[in-house]
């Protein structure tokens, strides 16, 4: 055999050895959605600049999933592709392959997502990202099916090895074009806080859905941020149209499909303008903000339905996702053990014949509306139905007796429902821990519950304790182990939490430590250029912004500037003054989206 030969044959061989050198890095992660990852034939990669080094090595394009535990298609999609030897031979063939839990990496993912909303008009989870070695973004996607997700990273790969150049080109002058989109230059000219507030009621009533409440007519979030923004604009005009769009929100959240009518607390979003049929996962995030929104709404509108519903809310938190010392998981799947979404909340027929004796059987049907089988095929998610009042006036029967049916039947129906297994994502996040602080806080004040102050002091605790090192925050706890660099909403979160303590406590201790916690995200998070949601950016264009909008959980940015400007810190003060005219600025052609800067 010739030289050249040899020569053409060991570097073959050197090829196909370090495409196989990879193996799937997942397995006992600390995070558990990148855990459950950790038996995938993928050969799932952790996101650090090693990864990035490594794609820039083998000139092979970068593929990140993001996603989270409790989320139903990122299940599928694990199921049908990245446990299929077929797709996992094919990523680890070709690309470098990242697995990014959301929660962990908010910053990376806000980026990845914003590049999907603005080139496929919507995006989600799980969020599937393709990108050159040099991190410019290429396509992306939320679910695909499986046979089409293989014919994409078959063309994937055929364009790359013809037009490598041409597409990182390309890619990076659309990147560029994105973070120009980005940083938009705004107007030099403020509007005065009355107009910016009437436009903010204006844009809102706009998409506001009159007959069902909520924004939109397609699925439905419970959208907090702008609820909360409209509940004060509501105490400062006393608008009866926006009362009455408020009131019917808030009914409709409590009272349809959006509520776990058994044992309480709230999903994360409905996928119907109805609020029939929810997207079953369960946010602590969510819990804590719905908490905070029906306290306050109980106040606007002195309607002490609103507080119940709010403790409600919290008692489910309690008692169900927080461990001891008192300390929130982040989710419940909303899929069951055995795969079915909502699998553990819907009831067939035969399941509540089996739950309960025929003499509750009628009354739970009517009460809970479990006569017809509207979210399924076959089963039914308890909603609000007849009242016991009304059901003891059809019956002729006194209302305590009733009441004391539906009590039965309630506790029946969860105890034949906790038989059911809900995978549960178990790692404490510092910042939806902080929110919950602050929702405890705020309850033990306005409901004078010793229950809630002594859950709001065991959270402090826990937070000073096991998330805070005297320096700085961790993003998260699991298993005892410290995870993850805290962002902006961590800081900004806790220090909220630490603050509304602070007022319930009298400790100035707690007060001086929010204070603390707003300076260091001052620090980490803000230049001349504006705010960022982490304090490491690997990829290339992932700039400043002088505002950051709300989504499912309010700006960050707003809040820190918020809590900075009523600090009695004076730097903390300045530092909001000098950057709240550069924020109107920014804010003021589209308020909707930036309700907590409103």
């Amino acid at each position: 055999m010739t030289d050249s030969r040899l020569l053409l044959l060991f570097l073959i061989w050197l090829s196909s050895s370090a495409a196989f050198a990879l193996n799937n890095q997942l397995a006992n992660n600390p995070s558990p959605y990148l855990a459950m990852h950790g038996d995938d034939p993928v050969h799932w990669q952790l996101w650090n600049a090693e990864t990035l080094q490594l794609a820039q090595k083998e000139g092979k394009m970068l593929f990140i999933s993001s996603g989270y535990f409790a989320c139903h298609w990122c299940h599928v999609m694990q199921r049908e592709s990245y446990q299929n030897p077929v797709i996992a031979k094919l990523l680890n063939t070709w690309f470098i392959p990242v697995k990014v839990d959301r929660e962990l990496n908010p910053a990376l993912d806000e980026h990845l997502i914003d590049f999907v909303q603005r080139t496929q008009g919507r995006a989600g989870w799980p969020l599937n990202v393709f990108l050159t070695p040099e991190g410019y973004p290429v396509v992306g996607m939320t679910y695909v099916p499986v046979e089409r997700f293989r014919v994409l990273l078959g063309r994937l790969q055929k364009m790359w090895q013809a037009e490598r150049v041409k597409v990182t080109e390309l890619s990076r002058k659309a990147l560029d074009e994105l973070v120009s989109l980005r940083t938009a230059k705004v107007k030099d000219q403020a509007v005065s806080p009355q107009k910016l507030q009437d436009s903010f009621l204006q844009s809102a009533l706009q998409i506001a859905d009159d007959m069902s409440g909520g924004f939109g007519q397609q699925n439905h979030f419970p959208m907090v941020p702008q609820l909360a923004t409209l509940l004060d604009i509501q105490v400062r005009q006393g608008n009866d149209n926006l009362a009455h769009f408020l009131r019917l929100t808030l009914d409709q959240m409590a009272s349809k499909g959006l509520r776990d009518h058994l044992a309480g607390g709230f999903f994360r979003y409905t996928v119907d303008p109805g609020w029939h049929t929810p997207h079953y996962e369960k946010m602590l995030y969510t819990q804590a903000l719905l908490a905070s929104l029906y306290l306050r709404a109980a106040k606007v509108f002195n309607h002490p339905a609103y507080a119940r519903v709010a403790e409600d809310t919290l008692i489910f938190t309690l008692g169900e996702m927080c461990r001891q010392p008192t300390a929130c998981v982040a989710s419940f799947s909303a899929v069951d053990d055995k795969g079915v979404e909502g699998g553990y909340y819907l009831w067939t027929q035969e399941q509540l014949g089996k739950a309960l004796p025929p003499r509750l059987l009628s009354l739970a049907r009517e009460h809970w509306l479990l006569q017809d089988l509207k979210n399924q095929a076959e089963a039914a998610l308890p909603m609000q139905g007849a009242s016991a009042e009304e059901l003891a006036k059809q019956r002729k029967l006194p209302v305590a007796q009733v009441q004391k049916q539906l009590q039965e039947a309630k506790k029946l129906l969860l105890e034949s429902r906790r038989q059911r297994q809900l995978p549960v994502d178990d790692k404490q996040l510092a910042g939806w821990n902080g929110l919950l602080l602050h929702a405890l806080s705020q309850a033990a004040m306005q409901l004078n519950k010793s229950q809630f102050k002594k859950s709001a002091r065991e959270l402090r605790d826990y937070l000073v304790t096991e998330l805070w090192d005297g320096k700085q925050l961790f993003r998260a706890v699991h298993n005892g182990q410290p995870i993850g660099q805290a962002s902006i909403a961590d800081y900004a979160y806790v220090a909220q939490g630490l603050r509304s303590w602070s007022k319930l406590s009298n400790a100035a201790a707690d007060k001086e430590l929010a204070d603390k916690l707003l300076l260091i995200a001052w620090q980490k998070f803000h230049s001349t250029q504006g705010w960022t949601s982490g304090s490491q950016a690997l990829l290339p264009g992932m700039p400043a912004a002088k505002a950051q909008d709300d989504g499912a959980l309010p700006s960050a940015a707003a809040l820190i500037m918020q809590l900075s400007y009523d600090s009695e810190n004076v730097s903390l003060r300045e530092r909001a003054k000098q950057q709240q005219l550069a924020t109107q600025l920014a804010i003021q052609d589209d308020p909707f989206w930036y309700a907590t800067h409103v």
